[in-house]
């Protein structure tokens, strides 16, 4: 099955390149991939799939029965949205919306699971189960995935895969993880409130904005000798608004952020030990404050054997010297980890990254991938699900 599959993705090699740069010229942002739904419908129809749109808002699922006699159903999703970031690559095919760009490779996502979809169709006389093909929208807000599976994305789903893209890692090679690959991310929004006054005069006020200051380094000291080193936790605040003049303390000061944890034990306690220390802070200050904290994704924590299932698919693709064993998860976050709630699953990190030229990270207007992984990406799925069955379980 491995040598059809390598000659129908080698086929189709040049129209999944022109898929890719179609999506990557018209990004849209979460909640607004309506052309890209669009046209991602459009390719699964093409390829005899059986497609619903409108899932989840704006997402696509597509269904192979190769065997519909299987009660076991594969779930394969991508995920579809762009960022809000100006592009800065120069390409040919640069996103034509101005402020919108697919920096963290959501265009490739999309067009390997195409791929995917167009090449076990090819298949399908042979094909030995079931197939749903969930086209995702909304990731990176990281609501994408709730709204899939209130749709019944999930229903009947015995297990899920899935891909993200690394420019760490060179096109050509794929790296999979055992057990934790991303982190639970919750959202934090916190109002300190003083008493303002003159800026000449700071004792007779109280300084929302000084506060503010001591919250976060109390917070970021505290890190370091309250909380297990060996399981880590970050808070980060990405934003801050107070003040309305030079000469005028801030009797009001917003900050919002974001807090990235791995076990769920310490997660737990992250609201009320963020809580104690604002609290204390603010007590000592004479200010008052408004904390909100609310949890967000959990961690992926991938199956085991999924994990395996992809990382023989990889080196039957690839060979075992690019396939790699990440010794550590990313702090990074995935809605992909909602998936997780409802069937076992497994996520591998597709390369991306040059060879011969500087690699810019995800998120970054310069950020541009080596389209040498798209095949690869396809195959290890492809030849991967067709594995899946062999599994006793």
């Amino acid at each position: 099955m491995l040598a059809r599959i390598r000659q129908i993705t080698q086929t189709l090699t040049p129209r999944l390149i022109e898929i890719r740069r179609h999506l990557h010229r018209y990004p849209e942002l979460s909640g607004q991939e309506h052309q890209t739904a669009a046209y991602v419908a459009g390719v699964l129809s093409s390829a005899g799939l059986t497609v619903q749109q409108d899932v989840g808002k704006v997402g696509v699922i597509a269904e192979l029965a190769g065997n519909p006699t299987e009660q076991r159903l594969l779930a394969i999703r991508t995920d579809m949205d762009a960022l809000p970031i100006q592009e800065r690559t120069g390409l040919e095919f640069s996103s034509k919306h101005s402020g919108v760009m697919h920096a963290c490779g959501h265009d490739v996502h999309t067009t390997v699971g195409l791929g995917t979809a167009m090449v076990l169709a090819a298949l399908k006389e042979e094909f030995p189960g079931r197939v749903r093909f969930i086209f995702q929208p909304a990731e990176e807000i990281a609501q994408g995935a709730s709204w899939m599976i209130a749709d019944g994305a999930m229903k009947e789903v015995s297990a899920i895969l899935s891909l993200h893209v690394f420019p760490t890692i060179p096109a050509g090679e794929v790296a999979v993880r055992y057990g934790a690959l991303t982190a639970a991310a919750d959202d934090i929004e916190l109002t300190i409130l003083g008493e303002s006054g003159h800026g000449a005069r700071p004792h007779e006020a109280v300084d929302a904005i000084w506060i503010a200051a001591q919250v976060i380094s109390a917070l970021q000291q505290a890190i370091s000798r309250t909380q297990n080193p060996l399981r880590p936790v970050v808070v980060t605040f990405g934003k801050i608004q107070g003040g309305r003049a030079a000469n005028v303390i801030a009797d009001q000061v917003t900050l919002q952020g974001t807090v990235r944890s791995l076990h769920p034990e310490t997660r737990a306690t992250l609201p009320t030990w963020i809580e104690q220390i604002v609290a204390n802070v603010c007590h000592a200050y004479g200010a008052r404050y408004k904390l909100h904290y609310r949890r967000g994704v959990p961690g992926v924590e991938n199956t085991p054997y999924l994990s395996q299932l992809l990382a023989e698919a990889a080196t039957d693709v690839v060979g075992a010297p690019h396939v790699h064993i990440l010794p550590e998860p990313s702090l990074g976050a995935e809605d992909f980890a909602l998936y997780l709630e409802h069937a076992p699953g497994a996520m591998f990190r597709l390369g991306v990254g040059f060879r011969d030229r500087p690699n810019y990270p995800l998120h970054h207007p310069e950020f541009d991938v080596d389209e040498q992984a798209i095949p690869v990406g396809v195959m290890t799925l492809a030849h991967a699900a067709c594995r899946y069955w062999q599994i006793p379980y």
